[in-house]
């Protein structure tokens, strides 16, 4: 039980404030009851059984009981099952208490159930209140029934014409058995009216409870998964920007060190070199005004997987003086997202050999199958340690790329013996 669980019912915290006014109600109708009721004419009794002198019935122990009883309704119990079962009890004999008395006081006690009933259905579950509510319910039949006997008993054997019609009558005859049988009907359904109406309220006050906590989970989890897309777009436009502004800067990073190295011994071929840098310097900066303006340019630019992946290796062979050796057998035209995502990792391992692996041999072999894509990168260049270098934005981003398709993103390399990428995507979970 969780400690808001536990926590006593007060008047500030009621859960239905309906039932609590309900409560306040019967406890002063059951106070003002004991103060007048006596004054309003009852039933018709025998000579000898009347009423008493006015206010001579008002006792302090049933006054003291009933304010007992009421002051009990400000703090009810809802921790330990002992604890409930305890104030309970001595609801109970606070009710005997300020009822101790004539056939009279039962009206008082019939209000008093009601109220017991109420605070039964706060304090207990379904089954405790049934079983709470039927035991004052059976306690009230019995006292209501022995003291209607006593009534009877004290009437006169000459109340009738004999003492055998006196015997034949007295049960039916009296107008107390049928007030009492109306009695003990009506307050049967009332309690059963009760226990239906609190029954419906807890339902649909812990069913709004309930939508109360979906809706802040709802609520949390929608925190949650627009933290997540914000981490996954920052992910996204730093893979974005690192793939096509990073391998545009580093081939001209490269043309200007060419031009540099050429610009005395060479100063044609440097003019060239110098053009190639201006034509990458072009595509860098739309690259940037692209990623600036939506992130979400389309590398292939309406081209052809083919088509993109044989510029980049022209880019390459003008870059290192090697011609990538290109083997791509799809058999049918591949998703966007795929392609996109492909280009991306080409890109990245053509930019990679470039800046590092000086290859004399460089080869790229895409190709499909029923249900899976693979594609291999091999370059025969001087490698490296990857224990030290898999931490690379680059390397990461050729394997979140690939796992993002539900692929499997493989690298082999070691110093000196040259670089193999290898991908493998499962075409069935890749939606046109």
């Amino acid at each position: 039980m969780s400690p808001a669980e536990s926590r006593p019912i007060r008047p500030i915290n009621h859960p239905l404030r309906l039932l609590l006014y309900l409560e306040w109600s019967l406890l002063a109708i059951a106070f003002l009851s004991e103060l007048v009721g006596p004054l309003f004419p009852g039933p018709r009794m025998p000579r000898g059984i009347g009423p008493e002198p006015p206010f001579s019935w008002v006792s302090p122990l049933d006054i003291a009981c009933i304010v007992g009883f009421g002051l009990m309704g400000l703090r009810l119990p809802t921790g330990q099952m002992a604890t409930r079962i305890g104030f309970v009890l001595l609801e109970g004999v606070l009710i005997l208490l300020a009822t101790a008395g004539d056939l009279r006081e039962m009206r008082l006690f019939s209000f008093l159930v009601v109220v017991f009933a109420l605070r039964s259905c706060l304090i207990f579950a379904l089954p405790g209140r049934l079983m709470t509510t039927g035991i004052a319910y059976g306690l009230f039949l019995a006292i209501l029934t022995q003291r209607l006997r006593e009534v009877v008993d004290r009437i006169p054997v000459t109340w009738r014409v004999g003492a055998s019609l006196a015997k034949q009558h007295r049960p039916r005859g009296l107008p107390a058995w049928s007030f009492a049988y109306s009695s003990a009907l009506l307050l049967g359904l009332t309690l059963v009216f009760l226990l239906l109406l609190v029954d419906a309220l807890l339902t649909e006050r812990q069913s709004r409870e309930k939508l109360t906590a979906a809706n802040a989970q709802l609520r949390n989890y929608a925190l949650r998964v627009e933290k997540l897309a914000m981490a996954q777009e920052r992910s996204r436009i730093a893979r974005e920007i690192h793939d096509s502004l990073g391998h545009s800067l580093t081939a001209l990073n490269l043309q200007v060190e060419g031009a540099l190295k050429l610009w005395q011994s060479d100063p044609q071929r440097a003019h060239q070199f110098l053009k190639e840098a201006k034509v990458l310097g072009s595509t860098a900066l739309q690259d940037v005004r692209q990623s600036v303006a939506t992130m979400r340019a389309d590398p292939l630019q309406e081209q052809s997987l083919e088509a993109a992946i044989a510029l980049l290796a022209r880019n390459v062979e003008q870059v290192t003086g090697v011609a990538p050796i290109c083997q791509i057998h799809l058999d049918a035209p591949l998703p966007a997202d795929l392609s996109t995502s492909l280009y991306r990792i080409v890109q990245e391992a053509f930019t990679n050999i470039c800046k590092y692996a000086r290859p004399s041999q460089i080869l790229l072999d895409l190709q499909d199958t029923a249900a899976t894509l693979h594609l291999l990168i091999q370059d025969d260049g001087v490698g490296f340690d990857p224990a030290q270098n898999l931490t690379g934005f680059g390397l990461q981003s050729m394997r979140e790329r690939a796992e993002s398709l539900g692929g499997i993103f493989d690298l082999q390399t070691s110093p000196g013996q040259g670089c193999t990428i290898t991908v493998h995507i499962p075409l069935e979970r890749i939606v046109p």
